[in-house]
């Protein structure tokens, strides 16, 4: 298979085998105008298997999506089809308005302009609780 290369864009590597799509919907990919390639079970040293997303354009990136989906991405910056910068990802001790409360009774269900919000409550596990009701999400 051969996929064209990024001369200048943005390219997700180190993903986690099988979340690609994942972060296709949450970073709302498909909106993009620009050419998008998902190579999904790559080989790898490293992880046995990995997925790689290459967006043929330069676009802000929200790097807490990416770290509470996989915080093992390293997200490769590509200006004239170099490397211009490399940025590795850490789980994200707060998220606005990635998570939504379950909670029927949280002050989100009722107020739909206040953002949702949580925190990180257990970093070993990734748990996430919301500020507003303490109610923890592992999505």
């Amino acid at each position: 298979m051969n996929v064209d290369g990024v001369n200048s864009g943005i390219v997700l590597d180190h993903i986690q085998a099988g979340k690609s799509m994942a972060i296709y919907r949450y970073l709302h990919l498909d909106k993009l105008e620009c050419c998008v390639a998902i190579i999904k079970n790559v080989k790898s040293g490293k992880l046995g298997r990995k997925d790689i997303i290459k967006i043929d354009a330069e676009l802000p990136m929200n790097l807490d999506v990416l770290g509470y989906i996989d915080p093992n991405i390293t997200v490769n910056v590509i200006k004239n089809g170099e490397i211009a910068e490399k940025k590795r990802l850490d789980l994200p001790r707060e998220l606005v308005n990635i998570l939504h409360c379950k909670n029927p009774r949280c002050i989100t269900s009722a107020e739909q302009e206040i953002d949702h919000i949580f925190r990180l409550d257990d970093l070993e596990k990734q748990i996430y609780r919301c500020v507003y009701c303490e109610t923890k999400s592992k999505e």
